[in-house]
């Protein structure tokens, strides 16, 4: 049966975030099914109100608001929270002019609730949340939110959120702790939704970026995507330091986030001249980035008490490389990476271990392509984007 699907996405393509990217693989795979597909992002870039595209056969409807990433803090909170409103009023002709089956959206955000509840009644659909990260409470964990009176308005739109879904899909088996332990469990319908990724990514591979950082004959540890305070990226900056006595080794970093400036500030501090951040790139040269490091690195704040398995592994997985990992303790992340030997794993704060395995890495290529090998297979077989989306519409499309 062919549906009208809305997805509702806070970035979307050109933006290199992962939220953009798997939105738009998701939003292909549903038109490449026979569906009539819409995403609907709110875009500072776009001159118009409201603008009307198509790429890859999707719809793409771009809503004009501020600049929502690179902001302050407290300007970035107003803005997102506004997103809703702005939204409605200036798609308000949009939303009158056409009908939908099915809403998807994605968070974070944590503000499209009130929309989505407004657009249900307006279109008497239903309506799936992709939930990735569990906020407010990671900015409590990760020490950079207390519990006052704004964490109680976060708390309150996250309610909202969740309240204008008919299912929720979270990120992993762990993630139900945080909803049974609120005794949430029982209102919310919830289920595992793995991230996903295309099986068939355009990419190039280059050696452009070896050569040009002068890395050839490196084993490249790379970490691509947010650079923010949940990622912990002084976990990295500790092992390159450990590991100046490995000049085979260098970690590249690609992305952006609030860490960026202090980060390169430290790195000049200290001297590492094993460590560099680069700002973000297309998503197709981004790939193409990946088809040529050694190893993919995988950060998590130590304190952080909600799990996910960052989109970022997807990217190394497509690529067959092997994952080395430092993360949160709880996180189940751990299970299946080492159940199916696709990558190293330790906790956050273990730094000796974390420097053996990346020793063992850059000793062993025998290991790096058994591992690589591994994770392609488990990208294939579990986190394919033809598994995420027939799982969605298997509760819609009967």
């Amino acid at each position: 049966m062919r549906i009208r699907i809305l997805l509702l996405v806070v970035y979307y393509l050109p933006s290199t975030s992962s939220a953009a990217k798997l939105i738009h693989d998701l939003a292909v795979e549903f038109s490449d099914r026979g569906h009539d597909v819409t995403v609907l992002a709110p875009d500072h870039n776009t001159r118009l109100d409201l603008q009307c595209d198509y790429d890859d056969k999707v719809r793409v409807v771009r809503v004009k608001t501020g600049e929502i990433k690179n902001v302050s803090r407290i300007l970035r909170a107003y803005r997102e929270i506004s997103l809703s409103r702005i939204i409605w009023n200036k798609a308000k002709s949009f939303f009158n002019e056409n009908q939908f089956d099915l809403i998807v959206y994605y968070s974070p955000t944590i503000f499209f609730g009130s929309l989505v509840k407004r657009l249900k009644h307006r279109f008497d659909c239903p309506s799936y949340l992709v939930l990735r990260d569990i906020f407010p409470q990671w900015a409590v964990d990760a020490g950079i939110l207390s519990e006052g009176l704004f964490y109680r308005v976060l708390k309150h739109y996250e309610k909202i959120n969740y309240d204008a879904a008919d299912i929720i899909g979270i990120e992993s088996p762990a993630n139900k702790e945080y909803f049974s332990k609120r005794r949430l469990d029982g209102k919310y319908c919830l289920e595992v939704l793995y991230n996903w990724m295309s099986l068939n990514e355009r990419c190039n591979s280059s050696l452009y970026f070896r050569k040009t950082l002068g890395l050839e004959g490196k084993v490249v540890f790379f970490y691509g995507g947010n650079i923010g305070i949940a990622q912990d990226m002084d976990n990295l900056i500790r092992l390159a330091t450990h590991m100046k006595n490995k000049p085979e080794a260098y970690f590249l970093i690609v992305g952006e986030g609030s860490e960026v400036a202090r980060l390169k500030k430290e790195v000049q501090n200290i001297g590492l001249n094993n460590f560099s951040i680069q700002p973000p790139v297309s998503q197709e040269a981004y790939m193409g980035m990946l088809a040529d490091i050694d190893v993919g690195l995988i950060t998590l704040e130590r304190n952080l008490k909600t799990q996910n398995y960052p989109g970022k592994m997807l990217g190394y997985m497509y690529h067959a490389k092997p994952i080395l990992a430092s993360i949160n303790p709880g996180n189940d992340l751990r299970d299946i990476l080492v159940t199916h030997n696709a990558g190293l794993v330790c906790y956050n704060g273990e730094d000796e271990v974390f420097y053996r395995q990346a020793i063992q890495l850059i000793e062993n290529p025998d290991l790096r392509v058994r591992m690589g090998r591994n994770g392609r297979a488990l990208l294939e077989n579990t986190f394919s984007v033809a598994s995420a989306a027939s799982q969605i519409l298997s509760h819609f499309s009967n």
